[in-house]
């Protein structure tokens, strides 16, 4: 079985000389639920750009579903960041004054997917994240846990094969950042492939194994 992910020797030096990565290596199957964490300044942002076709690596290899980065064209990693990868990230980045059903809408405009099957598909992730009640308000009346909500079913709507979760808590109180964590437990025993970028222990102990990064450098890798 071909690994969803695969990371060797993992480098990256910006052009003023900070090496944020310093020979990361590790896998990831499809249907994982790794935690990547480590402090502010450990390398793990720069580690989330570069699997999410962010930012390419200085050296080292990485391949996404067996195929190198670098043999991605510009059109392929267009595609992939669309259709194959989900993100959530700490500030929402919701359009306030749309409305939950246009936020969820925003990666299709991208797809190949038929505008026929847009609401059809807006329909299903928003019940997924229990937010049906809601799908007509507008981002703006959003409490905070459910505009994550929302940025959730956003992430899922083009059935991607990894989501990224940032710091998913991050910008919310302890009820709603459970209420959170739980929603992406539950999407994992779906199936659902995830990478939970976190500083804290707590919200990476919701995840199955944990990729602890310091300095660059991946000190551990553990199941939890």
């Amino acid at each position: 079985m071909t690994p969803l992910i695969e990371v060797v020797d993992l480098v990256k030096t910006y052009t003023d000389g900070t090496q944020a990565l310093r020979g990361a290596s590790f896998v990831i199957q499809e249907g994982e639920f790794v935690a990547i964490m480590g402090p502010s300044g450990s390398g793990k942002s720069t580690l989330l750009h570069i699997l999410g076709f962010l930012d390419p690596q200085t050296s080292g290899i990485y391949k996404f579903t067996g195929k190198l980065f670098q043999d991605f064209t510009p059109s392929e990693l267009a595609r992939v960041r669309n259709e194959e990868l989900g993100f959530v990230f700490q500030q929402f980045n919701l359009m306030p004054r749309q409305t939950v059903l246009e936020n969820i809408y925003m990666p299709l405009y991208y797809s190949s997917v038929p505008k026929k099957e847009w609401r059809t598909r807006a329909e299903k992730v928003v019940a997924q994240v229990g937010l049906s009640h809601r799908i007509d308000h507008e981002a703006y009346t959003l409490s905070g846990g459910e505009k994550q909500r929302v940025a959730i079913a956003r992430a899922l709507i083009n059935k991607p094969k990894l989501i990224f979760a940032d710091e998913p808590t991050g910008n919310l109180d302890t009820k709603s950042g459970t209420d959170v964590m739980e929603l992406l437990k539950a999407l994992h025993t779906l199936g659902h492939t995830i990478i939970l970028i976190t500083h804290d222990q707590k919200i990476a102990n919701h995840a199955r194994r944990m990729l602890f990064i310091q300095d660059g450098r991946l000190q551990s890798d553990t199941e939890i």
